[in-house]
């Protein structure tokens, strides 16, 4: 394991320190300008060469200046907490108990963004950097619009990495890859009439039930694949109509559909015109408009294939590498995550991909979010291996 030293001394209970720091800070989606502060003059007080927050309210930072470019990038805000008062322990406390870091974004992600601003940190202080360059990015409002202000950040900052590695939770499990991801709108049409003669109209709504069936057999059929399986999730329903005592005249969904490996475009248009046939119905991708926390709106087009890197390019193989150093043993598996993240920004641009993070993903979002403190530690130390390494 790297030694997790800078200019002499043991920086893993600073680590934790941070952690818990970064924890305590409150960063819902489109608020996060605390965080970012906090994380720019952590940054600047652990001696990267630069430091900027950009046009959208992430920070990256940067050591080294040579000609070979790795990137780290976490999001840090979070979703909210509805039911405060039933964690066993304050979601913005910070608190360690039993061995794990609890509360909210401990897992998603802020364990692993502490370990990636530490790491490039290490890396410096280790002489590491010869010939590299790392930026460490903690970007904004991943959690409504993915890869988005990652996006906007490399376009801004003209940094193009030959290599990124996103921080998500995978409990240290190297993983490579993601599902892809499809939020859709079907919306029907009907005639509004007065409630009290609705042979007049026609029912939007009622125009809709075939569909929901239609969605949900189609989820069915999904989840009876064998291997990787896609899903098909009806969120939302709204409608819209002159007044509670009319028949309305327009019905909406919205749908979140996942995709794997061998999945397409075309397959997504042809599942949605097969459950929309023979209804007064259309469909489209969900555009999302966001605003964040220094004003800039975003406009997001939540539709991203599914993407996998190979464990025989190189960035898989300095990853494997850096985990024998690490753990002291060839990685027993490899994961794949379920969800989506900011890697479909660096993925669409060509630049080679792979996920490793502390925590287990399935408790994001999740009441008494905790992440293994011990896991924190492992991923600084398997992250300034892959910077020595690369």
């Amino acid at each position: 394991m790297a030694a997790l030293t800078i200019d002499g001394r043991d920086i893993r209970q600073e680590l934790l320190d941070f952690s818990r720091e970064l924890v305590r800070a409150k960063s819902y989606s489109g608020q996060e300008e605390g965080i970012i502060r906090l994380i720019e003059a952590r940054m600047r007080k652990l001696g990267y060469d630069e430091v900027a927050i950009d046009g959208s309210g992430s920070v990256v930072g940067r050591v080294g200046s040579g000609s070979r470019v790795l990137m780290f990038d976490s999001h840090v805000d979070t979703v909210a907490v509805t039911d405060e008062e039933s964690w066993s322990h304050p979601p913005f406390g910070g608190d360690i108990v039993d061995g794990f870091l609890w509360g909210r974004g401990s897992v998603d992600m802020k364990g692993g963004a502490a370990a990636s601003i530490y790491a490039g940190a290490v890396a410096k202080s280790l002489g590491l950097l010869e010939g590299k360059t790392v930026f460490v990015s903690s970007t904004t409002l991943e959690e409504d619009c993915d890869g988005e202000t990652l996006r906007s950040l490399l376009e801004e900052r003209g940094i193009r990495p030959a290599y990124m590695v996103i921080c998500e939770p995978s409990a240290n499990v190297i993983t490579t890859g993601h599902k892809g991801k499809a939020q859709i709108v079907i919306t029907t049409r009907g005639v509004a009439a007065h409630g009290s003669a609705p042979e007049k109209g026609v029912n939007a709504i009622y125009e809709m039930a075939e569909v929901i069936e239609r969605v949900r057999d189609r989820n069915l059929e999904l989840m009876r694949r064998e291997g990787r399986r896609g899903t098909l999730v009806m969120s939302r329903i709204s409608s819209t109509s002159a007044s509670m005592n009319a028949v309305p005249s327009e019905c909406e969904v919205y749908l979140d559909r996942r995709m794997v490996p061998g999945e397409t475009e075309a397959t997504i248009r042809e599942e949605m015109s097969a459950i929309i046939a023979g209804k007064q119905a259309e469909w489209r991708i969900g555009t999302l408009r966001r605003r964040t926390w220094t004003g800039r709106e975003l406009v997001y087009e939540p539709f991203h294939l599914p993407w996998e890197i190979g464990r025989d390019e190189e960035l898989s193989r300095v990853l494997g590498a850096s985990y024998r150093e690490t753990f002291g043993l060839d990685p027993s598996s490899y994961d794949y995550w379920d969800f989506s993240t900011n890697a479909v920004s660096s993925v669409r641009l060509g630049i080679p991909t792979i996920g490793f993070g502390p925590g287990e993903y399935k408790l994001a979002h999740m009441r008494d979010e905790r992440c293994p403190v011990e896991q924190i530690t492992q991923a600084c130390a398997m992250y300034a291996g892959v910077i020595r390494n690369i």
